[in-house]
């Protein structure tokens, strides 16, 4: 079993390379396409020198609270420094500041590519949406290729240096602590924006979205990339890291064949990246085509073609057991019918966005209401997708032994997560085709060119809906599998002080009650935080672009060599930013603190439970009902239900902006704030078994 481990430690760092490399070649290709138009050079030139500019000082930010939290692992984890092996303290300080080092690089990566492929996107355009799409797509590909190859070597290199699958959770936790601040960061500059551009923009002065003469459009275009690039490639890569981190802790707390299982891990991850290698290289759309079914048509491929390495994996190696395999199965394909019945609430060619159109005509009260409620009944779905898959998994692995019930729904998040490559690049494909949409229309390429580049946005905003759903119900369950994780750390912590072992969770125990009723809060608050965020900051940008169109003489008018500030709009952004990020991510943090010291492991469970499912409802909620209103008013856009400013139009504007901080602040936030509390859980479970009040 030693050997067949050290096999899947190579051939994980292998795949990684592989994925590497395969990105290199694919960021060669983009950067050979032609970009020669003078005026979209210039305005990727300002979207690059925006991104990197918030991406600086964020990171500047982060890594002054890395460096404290690494100080704070050192000293207190895995144990007090004066009691325990100052080495392993030593161990989980740099797994910290690896992981989160690691999500940084993937997140800058992505951003240098996504900026350099969205100009070659609006010129592809012109010739159609066969190489506009692949450019896009090829783009958003070396964003998933990086992740996944980075949180796979990442892992393995991790594991194979400590042999103790517990100094990982400081390598997620790094990881999901820099994914927590780069999303709400992110999410809060690109919103900021948007809700400005449209309000002052599409509104008040009835011009197009992407109009060079709103001061606000740049910001705009520069939160698509740190928001959807950035901020949800950190998002995803934690994701990932977290599933594989709970099974392998759970993998290592197992009788039996452990070691097997450990590799049984490895080998499904390392199945999933090559089979989103192969996914990716055989995406195409035809000249004529849909990106919608495109898109989609390569995740069932990547899908397939995991589901049937893996099945030949299992037979083919000693100690792999097919009802492991079947809890993986049944994960993905959950993942899958999540990403469907997302698709059926937000895709315009479906009758829920049509509704929504319609009831716009009669008011933005209407589009509210329609929307708030048909992304509630959305949620349904999802939830009980992710229950299914729980349960399915949990029983099938139910007769192995102990403790396999609950490996299993790890091995179902694992298996939901092992397509991510290919997730990752139809969301990264968003932002850049919105990006050369905007381009598009900047660089006067005519009404055909921006027709095209719409289709693709359009399939990019559907995708990215699918993506954020099938990303929160991965995230549902390896929250579930890291409740899972902190039970084994604390059972390993109560064995220690002679005390009685945790079995489960009662609710009808005041300790456990306490802990679900905070637990179900923090979400809420959390998300209230984040949009406050952003209502606060789009306010002074309003102000901001409404002194710019009063005091810039020619500016409304559009006369010639005049421009407006673009730069104090992506100041006012990033300034917003990087001052609300923090507060919402540490309110968590020190909630889950409080509550452990408060009632111990017991009130802790609750406090998780109450968090994954108040937290997965909220998610998919706010996340489904803003895809539904923006493709709701790109419907409008299109022609229908009276076309662009008609009363439906600015109706369905204002739901748009409504649902812009929903779905990509809050809603996509929320399941990285899950997964970080739950990380701070097991991190801590030996401190709250030995100081706890009611504990």
């Amino acid at each position: 079993m030693e050997h067949q481990l050290s096999l899947f430690y190579g051939l994980s760092f292998l795949t990684a390379i592989l994925a590497f490399a395969f990105a290199a070649y694919l960021y060669l290709w983009v950067k050979k396409q032609p970009a020669k138009n003078a005026k979209i050079i210039e305005v990727s030139k300002l979207i690059k020198e925006g991104a990197n500019t918030f991406m600086r000082r964020e990171y500047k930010i982060l890594a002054i609270f890395a460096l404290v939290a690494a100080v704070i692992i050192f000293i207190l984890l895995p144990e007090p420094v004066w009691s325990g092996d100052p080495l392993d303290n030593l161990a989980m300080a740099i797994a910290y500041l690896a992981g989160t080092a690691l999500s940084a690089i993937a997140g800058k990566i992505g951003i240098m590519v996504a900026t350099l492929s969205n100009s070659r996107a609006a010129e592809g355009a012109q010739k159609g949406i066969k190489p506009a799409f692949l450019i896009g797509f090829r783009g958003g590909a070396v964003m998933g290729l990086l992740v996944v190859g980075c949180s796979l070597f990442g892992v393995a290199a991790v594991l194979m240096i400590v042999g103790d699958a517990s100094i990982l959770l400081g390598f997620s936790f790094g990881a999901s602590s820099l994914a927590l601040f780069a999303k709400a960061g992110g999410g809060i500059f690109t919103k900021t924006a948007d809700v400005s551009a449209d309000l002052t923009g599409k509104v008040e002065l009835g011009i197009a979205e992407d109009d060079p003469r709103n001061p606000a459009v740049i910001a705009d275009n520069v939160g698509d990339n740190v928001g959807d690039v950035a901020g949800m490639g950190a998002d995803l890569f934690d994701s990932n890291v977290a599933a594989m981190t709970s099974a392998l802790v759970i993998a290592q707390s197992l009788s039996g064949d452990g070691m097997a299982n450990v590799s049984m891990i490895f080998c499904y991850a390392i199945l999933g990246l090559l089979s989103s290698i192969i996914g990716i290289a055989t995406a195409r759309v035809g000249e004529n085509g849909n990106p919608t079914r495109a898109l989609n048509s390569s995740t069932y491929v990547t899908t397939a073609v995991f589901l049937v390495l893996t099945a030949g994996a299992t037979a083919l190696f000693e100690g792999f057991s097919w009802r492991i395999w079947g809890a993986s199965a049944t994960g993905l394909l959950v993942g899958v019918i999540i990403g469907i019945t997302t698709d059926y609430f937000t895709d315009d060619t479906k009758p829920i966005v049509r509704k929504v159109a319609k009831a716009s005509g009669s008011g933005p009260a209407f589009t509210i209401l329609s929307g708030v409620s048909y992304g509630f009944i959305s949620a349904l779905p999802a939830m009980a997708g992710i229950a299914v898959s729980a349960l399915v998994a949990y029983k099938l692995c139910e007769p192995m032994g102990a403790g396999y019930a609950v490996f299993g729904i790890s091995m179902a998040a694992v298996g939901m997560l092992s397509i991510v490559g290919m997730i990752i690049s139809n969301d990264a494909y968003g932002p850049i085709v919105d990006n050369a949409r905007g381009l598009a229309e900047m660089g006067g390429l005519g009404e055909e060119t921006i027709q095209t580049a719409d289709a693709l946005d359009s399939a990019g905003n559907t995708v990215k809906a699918v993506t954020k759903g099938f990303s929160i119900g991965a995230a549902g369950l390896t929250v579930i599998s890291l409740l899972g994780a902190f039970m084994s750390e604390v059972n390993v912590a109560l064995e220690a002080a002679g005390k009685p072992l945790i079995t489960g969770f009662d609710i009808m125990s005041p300790t456990v009650f306490f802990g679900v009723l905070i637990g179900a809060a923090i979400p809420a608050v959390f998300s209230a935080m984040l949009i406050l965020g952003v209502d606060k900051n789009a306010q002074r940008m309003v102000a901001e672009i409404h002194r710019q169109f009063n005091t810039i003489k020619g500016l409304k008018e559009g006369k010639p060599g005049v421009q407006p500030e673009y730069g104090k709009c992506i100041d006012i952004a990033t300034s917003g930013a990087l001052r609300e990020l923090i507060p919402a991510g540490l309110m968590c943090i020190l909630a889950t603190i409080v509550v452990g010291f408060i009632g111990g492991p017991l009130a802790i469970g609750g406090f998780l439970l109450g968090n994954i499912v108040s937290g997965l409802l909220l998610a998919l909620f706010m996340s489904n009902s803003g895809g539904l209103w923006d493709n709701s008013k790109k419907y409008i856009e299109s022609g229908e239900e009276g076309g662009k400013g008609s009363e439906a139009h600015k109706a369905a504007v204002i739901g748009d902006t409504v649902g812009d901080p929903f779905k990509d602040t809050a809603g996509p936030s929320i399941n990285t704030q899950i997964t970080v509390v739950s990380l701070v859980a097991s991190l801590l479970s030996t401190i709250f078994v030995a100081f706890s009040l009611f504990g």
